[in-house]
């Protein structure tokens, strides 16, 4: 339950924020296509489901729930997208948006400090609207119990005044959607989880899916590209659609210094390389933490606050961006006493394991 101090100040003050909420908190995202003259990442991102590429069990099952929701005339469930960044958790939430005909405020919970910025934000919402929330799991406390009742009943439970003054206000709500995404689905409280009517992880992409990225967003930018020189492209993307449209703009600024303007497998292996990329999508910060285990810790275990430390990194850091995909690739083992490099990661670097360090895995 949400205590406001003062009655007629929080309703002065709602109007005011309805003024200011675009510039404060959330952006309003219309579904129709955007002027080509926007900011990079919008120019590329798709806009129906037809042009989202990869996740295809998810997409199917979207399908289904938004057909079924456009036929008994109610509001989409409530959805919690988690996974690793850059695989396309706010994209995915503007495609459903477009997808339903209806309009996405996206906002962060980093971005909802005070009850007022929840409050103002949900009393601005319309029916079947959608607010998407990244970095969810940061959402504070006073905001998620905001949301309880919002999301459940579509009410906002407040109360209002002083000691023998207090009143208790229940306002209606119209019927929206809150997509909600994270990064650490296991951050979010079990309450808030609960509510979600679908939860679901995103996958890592294969290379071919990335490669499909890779030709499509070459295409938008009127890049020359080849099929081999999307794969070799792929390869290095690390499962990321952002990693993979981030590399394409470093090669083709390579080939068109250094080549005759087409990416070709042997140009986008050559950018690659001097981008210090290797074959398996590794960068410098990923092959030094390895090393630093192997070298300095004979390869393990050790601790993630050493390892911090050690390459002065944040903790945060190594966990969220260069963790998960060494885990995925099996160069990286969590066990209960710290980080060890597997066997994959010694030959990928080209180190060799001692008998004794054979005999631990």
């Amino acid at each position: 339950m949400t205590i406001i101090s003062d009655d007629s100040k929080f309703f002065q003050e709602k109007d005011k924020s309805r003024n200011t909420e675009k510039s404060r908190a959330a952006d309003v995202v219309e579904p129709a296509v955007s002027d080509f003259d926007k900011s990079f990442e919008s120019n590329i991102r798709p806009k129906k489901f037809e042009e989202y590429i990869g996740q295809s069990a998810l997409k199917s099952t979207l399908k289904i729930t938004i057909e079924a929701a456009k036929k008994r005339n109610q509001p989409l469930d409530h959805l919690l997208f988690y996974g690793p960044p850059g695989l396309g958790k706010t994209t995915l939430a503007s495609v459903i948006a477009n997808e339903l005909g209806t309009k996405i405020k996206i906002t962060s919970a980093p971005a909802l400090e005070r009850p007022r910025d929840i409050i103002g934000i949900l009393m601005s919402m319309k029916d079947g609207e959608i607010l998407f929330i990244d970095e969810i799991h940061r959402l504070n406390k006073v905001a998620e119990e905001i949301l309880y009742p919002a999301m459940e009943d579509f009410f906002l439970d407040m109360t209002t005044g002083k000691a023998q003054t207090v009143k208790t206000l229940r306002v209606p709500l119209p019927k929206f959607t809150l997509i909600g995404a994270t990064t650490k689905a296991g951050a979010l409280s079990g309450p808030l989880r609960d509510r979600f009517g679908i939860i679901h992880r995103l996958q890592f992409y294969t290379k071919e899916e990335l490669a499909q990225v890779i030709t499509r967003t070459a295409k938008l930018l009127n890049i020359d590209i080849k099929p081999d020189g999307a794969m070799a492209i792929a390869g290095r993307s690390r499962g990321t659609p952002r990693i993979a449209n981030r590399l394409i703009k470093r090669v083709c600024d390579y080939a068109i210094v250094k080549s005759d303007g087409i990416v070709d497998e042997k140009t986008a292996n050559l950018a690659l390389d001097t981008l210090h990329i290797d074959r398996c999508g590794l960068d410098t910060t990923d092959r030094a933490l390895m090393t630093l285990i192997i070298e300095k810790y004979d390869g393990g275990p050790v601790g993630i606050e050493t390892l911090a430390a050690a390459l002065g990194e944040d903790v945060k850091t190594i966990e969220d961006v260069y963790e998960p995909f060494l885990l995925q690739e099996g160069f990286l083992q969590r066990t209960p006493r710290g980080r060890k490099v597997s066997p994959e990661g010694y030959r990928h670097l080209g180190y060799k394991m001692s008998m004794e360090q054979k005999s631990l895995f």
